[in-house]
């Protein structure tokens, strides 16, 4: 396994492998130098339906003979193409994941500023689900 998401062209049945670079949005690395020679040098634009992003897990996938090219992804532009590669099922998984991560982001801030503003600590653990000992502990910090 590689530590590299890859562009590669595709055809046949190798096809659903990855995704399309449009289907996750705005990637950096679309714009570069490198990438937009490569794309020139096979004859291609980045909207052909042959052209497919694979995160660095899928690569071994790709078949030998399929023409290749390592591209640097920012952590949220992986997190992109995974969860477009993903199954459907499995994408929308990830999605709410992703949702409980971000609500969980700021957690002990949050505990601090409802005590702070007075709210009771027994009340901050009714309406957030957490221990009220854990609750008071951040009181504390």
């Amino acid at each position: 396994m590689t530590d590299d998401a890859y562009l590669v062209l595709l055809d046949g049945t190798a096809a659903n492998l990855g995704v399309p670079p449009s289907a996750v949005g705005e990637l950096a690395c679309m714009d570069t130098p490198a990438v937009q020679a490569w794309l020139g040098a096979q004859g291609i634009t980045a909207a052909s339906p042959r052209l497919r992003l694979l995160p660095p897990e899928e690569t071994s996938a790709v078949p030998e003979e399929a023409e290749r090219l390592p591209v640097p992804l920012s952590d949220d532009e992986l997190s992109r193409v995974r969860n477009g590669s993903a199954p459907q099922d499995i994408a929308r998984l990830e999605q709410e994941l992703l949702a409980y991560r971000s609500c969980a982001d700021g957690r002990d801030a949050l505990l601090t500023r409802a005590l702070a503003s007075g709210v009771p600590a027994h009340r901050i653990a009714e309406l957030t689900g957490e221990d009220l000992t854990a609750v008071k502990a951040a009181g504390s910090r």
